[in-house]
């Protein structure tokens, strides 16, 4: 099924394209050379990541973000809201201020962790100690009064700053299996180490908490790639810090030998009650079928180690541009054209699969959602999600995309449904066509994605621009085909130990979360 499935569209796409070609479309056109020669996205990127921010659920800085995506579309002559779908705990990052005091003084590059609690204002100044390698847990409870006072590293000191493509490039492949083996090896006796203390890497820093502590020094550091990863703290009463490669490995290294290292921390918070959550939507209005509905899709909120560039600043920049232009160009689609920023898609697609919970009237009637969520690179793939006639009505559209954008896009039908970490899945969970939009790698999930790296600078423009005039071109043929789309599901391949795979199950929204 899946081969000859591939087959058709293959011809389809031939067979079209050389139609096609005898006959230019005019709204195409314009799509194309309005975002070629108008392009908003660079003023955009600047004012949501560089003026307004990281976006962290609940912050005072996701409500501004909110706010601005509304202002922008009413711009446009589009109609937005804000939708409210639940509560979260709120939260405000202020200054962290890092510095090692002795043996010697230095700066160190590091900051507290989204809903880390702060230092109220002043510095602490303790010394630094390694979570030990004990016996077992009962021997862990016995050593933890001494982590009183103290501030506790609880990651591994990675053998090697050097990215792997740097050692594949220049060491011998006797030098890069050798650094693989010992990385490899400090991996499973650290895993053994923490395993022992009787606690996971989330309990671990509570249990240091309420034993005392100063505070939690970490680095989740992207394996290969020297970028931090950013997520949020455990804890409660006392700051949990993450600290850059090069820095931890110094103070882990200080402490190893016996030269105890000294740090001062002075980590700014604020907790702003709780917030209300939302998603921003926006709407052109159908002529002739307004209650059916074609979505663009990306979320808006991140993680704030960064300034959530690729993660999803170009996905929410790539959509609120493909509406900008279809206002211009298209501004009567046949049907009704929205625009999902969704909240809380980092805590489990929140904010979309709210959306699906209270808006059935609209997921029973749409024709296509399309999202992007995956970095800043150009789309090299689109699957059909496991709807058995996708390759159709994707096919249909992708005709008129220009051949540079199209011909690197790897079809996948019927496939299946997967990908449950973006916010399109909640509309496959319904029973919705929805597709992702994916692209290529531009090293997002090793060096960007969730890390301090994830910046207006790591944005590659031509690719973005690419992806909104792939965008708007297939909502307008969506909005334009005469015939609705099919929600015919195939019939799931069996798992891996033969029993049958099945179909995601719509799940509830968390509406009111961090908030004990």
């Amino acid at each position: 099924m899946k081969k000859v499935a591939i087959l058709i569209i293959q011809i389809s796409l031939l067979s079209v394209s050389f139609c096609f070609s005898q006959s230019k479309d005019p709204v195409v056109e314009s799509i194309v050379k309005e975002a070629t020669e108008h392009s908003q996205l660079e003023k955009l990127a600047h004012e949501l990541l560089d003026v307004i921010g990281p976006r962290l659920v609940g912050s005072p800085q996701m409500q501004q973000a909110h706010d601005w995506a509304v202002a922008k579309y009413k711009d446009w002559n589009i109609s937005a809201k804000n939708e409210k779908w639940g509560e979260w705990r709120g939260w405000e990052r202020g200054v962290s201020h890092i510095e090692m005091v002795s043996p010697r003084v230095k700066s160190l590059e590091g900051m507290q962790l989204a809903w880390s609690p702060g230092t109220g204002g002043k510095a602490v100044t303790a010394d630094v100690i390694i979570v030990p390698d004990m016996a077992d847990s009962t021997a862990f409870q016995k050593w933890l009064p001494t982590a009183k006072g103290k501030f506790v590293m609880i990651s591994m000191n990675q053998p090697t700053g050097r990215p792997d493509y740097n050692w594949q490039e220049f060491a011998t492949k006797e030098s890069f299996d050798k650094m693989k083996k010992q990385r490899d090896a400090q991996t499973e006796a650290w895993t053994n180490r923490l395993r022992k203390t009787g606690y996971t890497t989330r309990t671990l820093p509570v249990a240091l908490e309420n034993a005392g502590a100063a505070g939690i020094v970490m680095c989740y550091w992207s394996k290969g790639f020297g970028a931090n990863k950013i997520f949020g703290a455990y804890t409660k009463k006392i700051p949990t810090i993450d600290i850059s490669l090069e820095d931890y490995g110094l103070l882990y290294r200080l402490a190893e030998s016996g030269h105890t290292p000294r740090i001062s921390v002075r980590a700014d918070a604020k907790e702003t009650g709780v917030s209300g959550t939302f998603n921003t939507i926006g709407e052109i209005k159908g002529t002739e079928k307004p209650n059916e509905y074609v979505i663009l899709s990306a979320h808006f909120d991140s993680w704030d180690g960064g300034t959530g560039a690729t993660d999803n600043g170009t996905g929410t920049i790539v959509m609120m541009e493909a509406m900008r232009i279809l206002k211009k160009v298209y501004p009567n689609p046949k049907r009704t054209i929205l625009v999902g920023h969704w909240g809380s898609e980092e805590q489990g697609l929140n904010g979309s699969r709210a959306f699906v919970e209270d808006h059935p009237e609209i997921v029973q009637n749409i024709q296509a959602v399309f999202n992007q969520d995956n970095g800043t690179g150009r789309v090299i793939n689109l699957s059909g999600q496991g709807f058995l006639n996708a390759y159709d009505y994707l096919g249909r559209w992708l005709v008129k995309v220009p051949e540079t954008i199209k011909a690197p896009i790897e079809l996948k039908f019927p496939s299946i449904p997967g990908g449950g970490g973006s916010d399109f899945a909640s509309f496959v969970a319904a029973g919705a066509p929805a597709f992702s939009l994916s692209s290529l790698n531009w090293s997002y999930g090793t060096y960007t994605w969730h890390t301090n790296r994830d910046t207006y600078d790591k944005i590659v423009f031509d690719d973005v621009r690419s992806n909104a005039i792939l965008t708007a071109i297939l909502a307008y043929q969506a909005s334009e085909d005469p015939v609705k789309t099919s929600r015919e599901k195939s019939v799931l391949p069996l798992g891996a130990k033969g029993e049958p795979a099945t179909w995601p199950e719509p799940r509830k929204p968390t509406r009111r979360g961090g908030l004990d």
